[in-house]
Protein backbone atom coordinates (compact mmCIF):
# COMPACT_ATOMS: atom_id res chain seq x y z
CA UNK A 1 0.00 0.00 0.00
CA UNK A 2 1.84 3.40 -0.87
CA UNK A 3 -0.49 5.27 1.51
CA UNK A 4 0.66 4.60 4.99
CA UNK A 5 -1.03 5.32 7.96
CA UNK A 6 0.94 4.80 11.40
CA UNK A 7 -0.34 4.87 14.85
CA UNK A 8 2.35 7.25 16.85
CA UNK A 9 0.47 6.67 20.23
CA UNK A 10 -2.83 5.33 21.36
CA UNK A 11 -4.91 8.47 19.99
CA UNK A 12 -3.02 9.56 17.39
CA UNK A 13 -1.65 8.89 13.87
CA UNK A 14 0.35 9.82 10.69
CA UNK A 15 -1.11 9.71 7.55
CA UNK A 16 1.74 9.78 4.30
CA UNK A 17 1.12 9.70 0.53
CA UNK A 18 2.95 11.36 -2.75
CA UNK A 19 1.32 13.07 -5.44
CA UNK A 20 2.10 9.67 -7.43
CA UNK A 21 -0.53 8.05 -4.59
CA UNK A 22 -3.43 10.58 -5.32
CA UNK A 23 -3.27 11.52 -8.78
CA UNK A 24 -6.87 13.08 -8.89
CA UNK A 25 -6.19 15.10 -5.35
CA UNK A 26 -9.14 12.88 -3.32
CA UNK A 27 -7.11 12.60 -0.67
CA UNK A 28 -5.23 15.78 0.10
CA UNK A 29 -8.59 17.27 -0.59
CA UNK A 30 -10.37 15.00 2.00
CA UNK A 31 -7.74 16.03 4.42
CA UNK A 32 -7.56 20.25 3.33
CA UNK A 33 -11.21 20.79 3.14
CA UNK A 34 -12.12 18.49 7.08
CA UNK A 35 -14.23 15.87 5.07
CA UNK A 36 -11.40 13.16 6.63
CA UNK A 37 -11.70 14.50 10.16
CA UNK A 38 -15.30 14.66 9.94
CA UNK A 39 -15.78 11.50 9.25
CA UNK A 40 -13.28 9.50 10.90
CA UNK A 41 -15.22 11.77 14.15
CA UNK A 42 -18.41 9.60 12.99
CA UNK A 43 -16.90 6.56 12.64
CA UNK A 44 -15.61 7.30 16.37
CA UNK A 45 -19.32 7.39 16.85
CA UNK A 46 -19.12 10.31 19.66
CA UNK A 47 -21.94 12.29 19.09
CA UNK A 48 -20.42 16.34 18.03
CA UNK A 49 -19.98 18.84 20.56
CA UNK A 50 -20.78 21.28 18.18
CA UNK A 51 -23.81 23.57 19.03
CA UNK A 52 -23.96 25.79 15.76
CA UNK A 53 -26.62 24.49 13.52
CA UNK A 54 -24.29 25.31 10.53
CA UNK A 55 -21.11 23.66 11.31
CA UNK A 56 -22.95 21.06 12.33
CA UNK A 57 -24.90 20.50 9.10
CA UNK A 58 -21.64 21.20 7.55
CA UNK A 59 -19.86 18.20 9.12
CA UNK A 60 -22.64 16.32 8.05
CA UNK A 61 -22.19 17.33 4.71
CA UNK A 62 -18.21 16.18 4.23
CA UNK A 63 -19.10 13.13 6.04
CA UNK A 64 -21.39 12.42 3.24
CA UNK A 65 -18.89 13.45 0.81
CA UNK A 66 -16.67 11.28 1.72
CA UNK A 67 -18.39 8.87 1.52
CA UNK A 68 -20.02 9.34 -1.70
CA UNK A 69 -16.23 9.39 -3.31
CA UNK A 70 -15.25 5.57 -1.20
CA UNK A 71 -18.72 4.17 -2.72
CA UNK A 72 -17.62 5.35 -5.74
CA UNK A 73 -14.13 4.09 -5.49
CA UNK A 74 -15.54 0.65 -4.07
CA UNK A 75 -17.52 0.32 -6.83
CA UNK A 76 -14.44 0.86 -9.76
CA UNK A 77 -12.47 -1.80 -7.17
CA UNK A 78 -15.41 -4.56 -7.59
CA UNK A 79 -15.08 -3.84 -11.30
CA UNK A 80 -11.20 -4.31 -10.97
CA UNK A 81 -11.85 -8.01 -8.84
CA UNK A 82 -13.89 -8.99 -11.48
CA UNK A 83 -12.17 -8.04 -14.75
CA UNK A 84 -8.34 -7.74 -13.67
CA UNK A 85 -8.89 -11.15 -10.92
CA UNK A 86 -11.35 -13.08 -12.45
CA UNK A 87 -13.01 -13.27 -8.99
CA UNK A 88 -16.61 -14.65 -8.82
CA UNK A 89 -19.72 -12.59 -8.05
CA UNK A 90 -19.92 -15.04 -5.10
CA UNK A 91 -16.61 -15.11 -4.16
CA UNK A 92 -16.68 -11.59 -4.26
CA UNK A 93 -19.93 -11.06 -1.81
CA UNK A 94 -18.94 -13.39 0.97
CA UNK A 95 -15.52 -10.76 0.91
CA UNK A 96 -17.60 -7.94 0.98
CA UNK A 97 -21.22 -8.74 2.66
CA UNK A 98 -20.29 -12.01 4.37
CA UNK A 99 -23.25 -13.44 2.39
CA UNK A 100 -22.83 -15.51 -1.03
CA UNK A 101 -26.67 -13.95 -1.66
CA UNK A 102 -25.89 -10.62 -2.21
CA UNK A 103 -24.44 -11.52 -5.53
CA UNK A 104 -26.93 -8.76 -7.13
CA UNK A 105 -25.83 -5.86 -5.11
CA UNK A 106 -22.20 -6.94 -6.01
CA UNK A 107 -23.31 -7.06 -9.59
CA UNK A 108 -24.87 -3.24 -9.07
CA UNK A 109 -21.57 -2.00 -7.84
CA UNK A 110 -19.79 -3.75 -10.54
CA UNK A 111 -22.21 -2.13 -13.27
CA UNK A 112 -21.79 1.51 -11.20
CA UNK A 113 -18.37 0.98 -11.47
CA UNK A 114 -18.39 0.89 -15.12
CA UNK A 115 -20.11 3.58 -15.60
CA UNK A 116 -17.53 5.75 -13.23
CA UNK A 117 -14.87 4.02 -15.58
CA UNK A 118 -16.71 5.26 -18.62
CA UNK A 119 -17.01 1.62 -20.09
Amino acid sequence: MAVTVTQTTSTAAEITWTKGDDPRGFIARAVSTDQLAYALESAGEVEPTEENPDRALSATMHTVALARLLERRAAVQVVRLRDVHGLSWRRIAIALYEDAERQSTVRRQYETGRRYLGT
